[in-house]
């Protein structure tokens, strides 16, 4: 009975999981489609014409899609954990962020930053054992 209270409780931690996936997927395609359009205009006519034609972009349009579909998935998870255990998983958002960014995107990760990051991982093992 143990074993199958176990396979629950690891099933039940994808909704975490997906939450963190969508999360930083949305984020991803946002930079990577924003950065391919011009710089945002100055009056503020041209920045809605610029809002406008970027939500119609299909990537953008997914990235929204996948904040809100993280949005039922962390509903999901509510529903299995106490909001102070779930909520720091939310933390590995940035750490996933910050190496990807660094992997995917170029972006430059200072010995700082990687010592915050490592600090974040630590933080949710704690947690994640309480």
């Amino acid at each position: 009975m143990r074993l199958g209270a176990t396979v629950k409780n690891a099933i039940d931690h994808l909704y975490i999981l997906a939450t963190i996936a969508l999360t930083v997927y949305g984020q991803f395609v946002l930079k990577w489609r924003l950065a391919s359009l011009a710089p945002l205009p100055d009056s503020f006519v041209a920045k809605i014409q610029f809002f406008l034609s970027a939500l119609l972009d299909p990537y953008i349009a997914s990235g929204f899609l996948a904040a809100f579909m993280a949005s039922f998935a962390w509903m999901v998870a509510m529903t299995k954990f106490q909001l102070s255990y779930a909520y720091p998983f939310m933390s590995l958002n940035f750490v996933v962020v910050v190496i990807l960014s660094a992997a995917v995107l170029g972006e430059q990760v200072s010995l700082s930053r990687l010592s915050g990051v490592a600090l974040i991982v630590a933080g949710t093992l704690v947690i994640a054992r309480d």
